[in-house]
């Protein structure tokens, strides 16, 4: 079965997710959560990887890291193996410790806010899963970021990166008032924490950013999306592909949105468009008809396929 396709880049930022294999746990004991993250470090060494968040749960585990040099793929495959050889023979085990693939979403790091909306998800994880009592503040779960967010720089591990979430909280800088501030903001934020729709795009999505950067992803994915994509990115990528066309053919009839809008449903100009749509994109005909201002894709069909068998070897340029 054929690999799904990561999307790589230089500066690309990821969350990334492993789940234990089976019923099993990634971490049985604390040495292990120790290990993990001086495995961690030496990845992030070898591969250059920047992390901007980190959460140890027992059966899975959290990361958003930044990739300088756009291997994401070669890093975590470092990564997983390095601390699967460390972790089996400790506890007398074989195969595998994670199961199948990491989930990785990319992460629109422009400075808008997305960074912190998954890097506020990280750090609240040990909140979702009830692993901290109410009277009980962020920083005393162990096995996070968020306590070296709010230590000392000299306290921290090299390889986290806390300027860039500190911005996108609007915090001036690294120092003691700011880190006091980023400690009562997030304990406001936890206070706040609703396990709702808030966080569908990260569980469900596979990218957390603005329009634009949705685009320009889809745009570095054309033509390599395949069977084992999510189905929102595929039928996004369709929907891209087939905005690009639309414009094309507008160019082409001197139209503009009104003239498409104010045509009738089933004339010709748009049949021939919804026949390029069908033939170049994989979007569905309701999402065409639609699209085209034509009315009910049921009606449309009957007429789509008289102009199709009509014009077959036609121009769709010259109508």
């Amino acid at each position: 079965m054929p690999r799904k396709l990561r999307v790589e880049y230089p500066g690309a930022i990821y969350h990334v997710m492993s789940r234990a294999n089976g019923k099993g746990n990634v971490f049985e004991t604390d040495v292990d959560r120790h290990d993990f993250l001086k495995t961690l470090a030496e990845c992030c060494e070898k591969a250059g990887f920047e992390v901007h968040a980190y959460c140890l749960m027992r059966n899975h585990f959290h990361l958003v890291v930044e990739t300088p040099n756009g291997n994401l793929v070669a890093g975590m495959r470092w990564l997983l193996s390095a601390y699967t050889l460390r972790f089996n023979p400790r506890h007398k085990r074989f195969g595998h410790v994670f199961s199948g693939r990491y989930k990785a979403l990319v992460v629109d790091g422009s400075g808008q806010g997305y960074l912190r909306t998954v890097c506020d998800y990280v750090h609240l994880n040990p909140v979702r899963a009830k692993l901290l009592k109410a009277q009980e503040r962020l920083l005393e779960y162990p096995w996070s970021s968020f306590g070296f967010y709010l230590a000392a720089p000299s306290h921290r591990p090299a390889w986290l990166r806390v300027d860039r979430l500190l911005g996108e909280h609007g915090i001036g800088g690294d120092t003691p008032v700011g880190r006091k501030e980023f400690e009562r903001r997030m304990e406001t934020r936890r206070a706040q924490e609703s396990d709702g729709e808030e966080w569908k795009t990260i569980r469900r999505g596979w990218c957390v950013g603005s329009g634009k950067f949705k685009m320009d992803l889809l745009e570095r994915m054309e033509g390599k999306l395949g069977a084992h994509h999510s189905g929102e990115m595929k039928r996004e990528s369709a929907q891209a592909k087939g905005e690009r066309i639309l414009v094309e053919e507008l160019k082409k009839r001197r139209w503009s949105e009104e003239d498409l809008k104010a045509k009738a449903k089933s004339a010709p100009e748009k049949l021939a468009i919804a026949a390029r749509l069908r033939r170049e994109t994989t979007l569905t005909l309701p999402l065409i008809t639609e699209r085209l201002h034509m009315g009910s894709w049921k009606s449309i069909s009957p007429k789509l396929r008289r102009w199709r068998k009509a014009n077959e070897t036609s121009n769709v340029s010259k109508l």
